[in-house]
């Protein structure tokens, strides 16, 4: 975000002849891999608006970190690369956003590269995506022929130049299309394709309508390219104007305000090892109401216990600094000795749990194989906080204490594996599994359930929480399941 200061040079992201790292990947292996591999916290003021991005994996292997991190936010920037158009995990992150009503802005990415034209993106994001959509901005061509986008609602063309270390802001006001200055501008083949697109924009779309965002059922889209910074301030500027200011939330007791009085909060990410020259461990927390302040007591609802916090950070990337208070919408990071899982709830005393993104059953599993019994301690404390992280899931088989990792995607395993070593100097090896799904289940029926374990022991595993799961092998099996045992339900998801 070279506007708001928190990225001072632009294009940081991709460029060779930048020496920085992507102001949001900290650790080591996503230097390495140049991908962003888990969710990382920034905030800077814009226009006089306190503005807090939760950076997000974009890779499709370390989806679940970003369904968790959409439980704390109120609205999304969803990048879409013009030339790939709408991906897998794309597809996965709209219905979690659908699920919850989120408000959704799209940038396509990468306009000066040879990519799909426009109205067939556009055409594919509401098939898709099942949203509708409304351009703010036109590209004026694509690729080598990329001039500029027109800004729809402000009637001005965006000259693009590619520049990766500051900010091209050279416009031209065109309230005519029609204006020869244009033609003499841009080309007559341009200005003439530029009218006709737009004329059809204002035919086909119907105008932007700021409530039909709101209720995430109208996404408005913007052009340009990242890397070089441009098409970004339109966007921004858009996005201050019309997202939502921090909204109300649901716990299983009622519904939490942003103006109410009293403090309330919940973890939805925890990191281990976020400053390598440090072992600690931060909970990210999302201030729901009121004003969290440092060094007060408040009080862990899971564990019925107060607890306190004299160093709460705030972030940009990599760079801490300690606060006296935050308020809501603000992402306090704390430092844990434990205390904490994901999901986890603060008040000033009020006994409630904020609802959450529940996990989805992986769809790799591997066996857990030591490579060094002496440091089997070392490896048993790795997994559990990688795991509660969220890195991935794990279900522990007994007897023999097998551990099992799941994950929806092969590169986390050499994440946890990289980690592990380089964090905790534990080695382990993973045991490829044949399994379907996991499924978490249950039954009001006491001596089918006693049964169905005690028949499938071997397929039976518990999760981190010691709920039963059933590692179904096949589809088959699990279809022969749900027969044999009818008053048994199955879920492919642990929330249920």
């Amino acid at each position: 975000m070279l506007f708001g200061g928190a990225i001072q040079t632009a294009g940081a992201v991709k460029s060779n002849k930048i020496t920085k790292t992507a102001t949001s990947d900290f650790m080591e292996i996503e230097k390495q891999r140049g991908i962003s591999v888990a969710t990382s916290v920034m905030g800077f003021e814009y226009n006089e608006h306190k503005i807090n991005i939760l950076d997000t994996p974009g890779h499709k292997d370390f989806a679940e970190d970003t369904y968790r991190t959409l439980t704390a936010v109120d609205s999304v920037i969803m990048v879409i690369d013009c030339v790939k158009g709408v991906e897998e995990q794309t597809r996965k992150l709209m219905e979690v956003c659908r699920l919850r009503h989120t408000p959704v802005i799209i940038f396509i990415n990468k306009l000066d590269r040879e990519g799909q034209d426009p109205f067939y993106l556009l055409e594919e994001i509401e098939k898709e995506l099942n949203i509708h959509t409304r351009p703010l901005t036109w590209p004026i061509g694509i690729g080598q022929k990329f001039q500029g986008v027109y800004d729809l609602l402000n009637k001005q063309i965006k000259f693009f130049s590619a520049s990766k270390t500051k900010i091209n802001d050279e416009v031209m006001t065109v309230y005519n299309l029609t204006d020869k200055s244009l033609q003499e501008r841009i080309g007559k083949e341009a200005a003439e394709k530029l009218i006709e697109e737009v004329e059809y924009i204002e035919d086909l779309y119907e105008p932007f309508n700021e409530d039909l965002y709101k209720e995430a059922y109208l996404a408005p889209v913007f052009f340009g390219s990242a890397i070089n910074n441009f098409g970004v301030k339109e966007l921004l500027d858009t996005f201050v104007r019309i997202a939502p200011a921090p909204l109300p939330r649901q716990t299983d007791q009622r519904e939490v305000l942003p103006a109410e009085k009293e403090f309330s909060g919940f973890i939805f990410k925890i990191h281990a090892n976020l400053d390598p020259n440090h072992r600690n461990r931060i909970a990210f927390c999302r201030i729901v109401s009121g004003t969290f302040e440092r060094n007060k007591f408040y009080y862990h609802t899971r564990l019925g216990k107060k607890l306190r916090f004299p160093s709460p950070t705030s972030f940009m990337a990599r760079d801490k600094s300690i606060i006296d208070e935050a308020f809501p919408g603000d992402v306090v990071g704390l430092y844990d000795t434990g205390n904490f899982k994901i999901g986890d709830t603060l008040t000033e005393g009020e006994l409630l749990s904020f609802q959450g993104i529940p996990s989805f059953s992986p769809e790799i599993f591997k066996e857990v194989v030591n490579r060094d019994p002496m440091k089997t301690k070392q490896l048993e404390k790795g997994i559990r906080q990688l795991t509660d992280e969220g890195v991935a899931q794990l279900f522990i088989k007994q007897p023999g204490n097998t551990k099992i990792i799941g994950t929806v995607g092969e590169l986390q395993f050499e994440v946890i594996q990289f980690r592990l070593l380089h964090e905790y100097g534990a080695t382990c090896s993973f045991h490829h599994m044949n399994l379907f799904k996991a499924c978490w289940f249950t039954s009001k029926n006491g001596e089918m359930l006693k049964k169905f374990t005690s028949t499938r022991g071997h397929n039976i595993a518990f999760d981190k929480e010691n709920r039963p799961v059933f590692l179904a092998e096949s589809e088959w099996q699990l279809k022969i399941a749900r027969e044999a045992y009818p008053e048994i339900n199955f879920y492919f998801t642990s929330e249920f």
